[in-house]
């Protein structure tokens, strides 16, 4: 995927995010604009209509949005951006709405060091179990 289509992506997700909630209140509709007058799509004429609250996405457009985006193994650098971003955008609005934090603590699963941690957890845990069970035939 080339740059510019990461960046419609990254929009087309914050403005999911912002219909989580039912409505796209009006700091984070301004937010939005700004976004993407700064990342240089704000005239896509794809975008245009999520941009300017002409289309609602549903929550599961969102997710599975979210789901295209990072894919199967995330990297780090993807997943901080996207936590980054949404983080600015849920905050925009001074009001984190039930939804909204319910996404956040599902992206923080997607975190790619969690994957690390487990693996060193399940490698360790394996180590022991297989001394238990050395144990056990030497007895």
């Amino acid at each position: 995927m080339d740059e510019q289509s990461s960046v419609i992506q990254l929009i087309k997700i914050l403005i999911g995010v912002a219909w989580l909630d039912g409505t796209v209140q009006l700091e984070e509709q301004a937010y939005l604009q700004k976004i993407a007058e700064d990342k240089g799509v704000a005239d896509d004429l794809y975008l245009k209509p999520w941009l300017y609250g002409l289309r609602s996405v549903s929550k599961q457009e969102c997710y599975c949005w979210i789901e295209d985006y990072l894919g199967q193994h995330p990297t780090a650098a993807a997943y901080q951006q996207l936590l980054e971003e949404l983080s600015g955008l849920i905050y925009s609005d001074a009001e984190v709405a039930t939804e909204e934090a319910k996404l956040l603590t599902q992206i923080q699963t997607l975190n790619p060091a969690n994957d690390k941690t487990m693996q060193r957890f399940r490698a360790s845990l394996i180590r022991v179990v297989q001394k238990l069970y050395q144990g056990f035939e030497r007895v």
